[in-house]
């Protein structure tokens, strides 16, 4: 099937030279300027536009700018351009125009010129499939929101899905950080592999070394047989280092030299062992504070903290809280053979009144116990049984039961911005969004005519 190549030049006799030229490998329009040429791909779709840089009735930069603002798919770009405007053309590349060629030039250097721009179209849009695909898996796989946060955090799993560096996921007791691994883990090129986890508070300082490396018979009393480690047992897929922050001092230097080596050696064995491991590590503390104190290796710190994620608290992104509480109530109610319950509106505000210390584990372990307790197949107030934790007053935290979501949003900001005295960068990475996110909602509160704090 031919590709589809739009010629624009004001110039009669360069438009019907180039269509005979290139119509025996594509399917050739023209227009005689910039105006004609954006009704022409309106009207019916191009892979690559072929412009000239200087035309009346609207030039090549003009209709580039169109194209990139007025049009829902971006075909490829390419600048005809004199000598005189060279300039002009390569200012164009870096606004967005896939490539310029000067006039006169030959065939054999426009075709270069086409194809290389086409096929790097087509990798630009095969990639872009491929990272839709993955946000979707990582919805799927539990990472639920339509809160940016969360939108945001889907779109980094997708963009690192494939790479080899180190995560470390940040975030709240209850906010999915294991959750968020195995989709990064399913995501990936290691999502073949296994998934193999180990809570580093969970086990003591003098088992946890055999358990992340393994032992030879004999390395120690009680050692009958060779054990396979952590790492051994992960190799070729993913190990997650959940609660990095309660690992004993000791053992984060051998950690350390594990990350940095790519290897290991099992307790009582005079061989190294090398796996193939894509690392993620977890942690509900402030490490940079554990160093501080003492606590926490810098330099391992530096080591996991190659590609950072953090998730949000729950009380963040208070909007998700009616998408999450009807896929709970679903789960649970297949799970426990009961019919789709309803969601009352007073349930819901009841929901929506609470901090959720617990974050989303906590959300989810209060519908659990509503659609088991439930006897009247809805989920209203008593059901929930969640009077007692909320606050007697109207308000939570400066939040009034009156504020809409986006209300709250803005107060979350604001307040945010404040507490870090104007610093964006900090304030963006504690709400979990881009900076350019939070710029683009100050620069609408600005417009309010609101006071933006710093």
């Amino acid at each position: 099937m031919k590709r589809n190549i739009l010629v624009v030049d004001d110039e009669p006799a360069m438009r019907d030279f180039l269509k005979s030229s290139l119509s025996d490998r594509f399917e050739v329009r023209t227009a005689s300027n910039g105006k004609e040429a954006l009704a022409l791909l309106r009207d019916s779709r191009a892979d690559l536009v072929l412009s000239d840089v200087q035309m009346p009735g609207g030039g090549g930069l003009e209709l580039l700018s169109d194209i990139r603002d007025g049009l829902d798919y971006h075909p490829a770009v390419i600048l005809m351009t004199a000598f005189a405007t060279v300039e002009k053309a390569v200012k164009a590349t870096h606004q967005g125009a896939d490539d310029y060629i000067c006039k006169p030039f030959g065939l054999d250097q426009l075709d270069h010129v086409l194809e290389r721009a086409l096929t790097m179209r087509q990798l630009h849009r095969e990639n872009s499939n491929l990272r839709a695909n993955l946000v979707d898996r990582a919805e799927k796989l539990g990472l639920l929101g339509n809160n940016i946060a969360m939108v945001e955090l889907r779109e980094k799993i997708a963009m690192i899905a494939d790479s080899r560096g180190t995560v470390l996921l940040q975030g709240e007791s209850g906010t999915g950080k294991e959750v968020a691994a195995r989709a990064l883990h399913e995501s990936g090129m290691h999502s073949n592999g296994p998934f193999i986890r180990i809570n580093c508070a969970a086990i003591p300082e003098t088992l946890l070394e055999s358990e992340l490396f393994g032992y030879e018979q004999g390395a120690f009393t009680g050692a009958v047989q060779s054990r396979k480690g952590k790492f051994e047992l992960a190799d070729g897929g993913t190990l997650l280092l959940d609660e990095i922050s309660e690992m004993p001092f000791t053992m984060q230097a051998k950690l350390l030299r594990v990350l940095q080596e790519k290897e290991f050696v099992p307790l009582g064995a005079r061989c190294a062992i090398r796996s193939d491991v894509r690392i993620i590590a977890t942690t509900n503390r402030n490490l940079r504070q554990l160093i501080k104190s003492g606590d926490f290796r810098e330099d391992l710190f530096f080591r996991l903290n190659v590609i950072p994620l953090t998730i949000v608290p729950l009380r963040s992104r208070m909007d998700d809280v009616p998408l999450l509480t009807r896929h709970f109530c679903q789960n649970f109610c297949a799970e426990n053979n009961k019919p789709l319950m309803e969601l009352t509106d007073g349930a819901l505000r009841c929901l929506m009144g609470l901090q959720w210390p617990g974050n989303v584990r906590q959300l989810q372990n209060v519908i659990e116990r509503a659609v088991i307790l439930s006897t009247s197949g809805r989920l209203d107030e008593e059901v929930l049984g969640l009077s007692d934790e909320m606050e007697t007053s109207s308000s939570v935290d400066g939040f009034s039961s009156e504020m809409t979501l986006k209300d709250m949003e803005r107060e979350l900001i604001l307040r945010k911005l404040s507490n870090t005295r104007g610093n964006r960068t900090q304030a963006a990475q504690e709400l979990g969004i881009s900076v350019r996110t939070l710029r683009n909602k100050l620069n609408i509160y600005a417009g309010m005519g609101m006071e933006i704090p710093g």
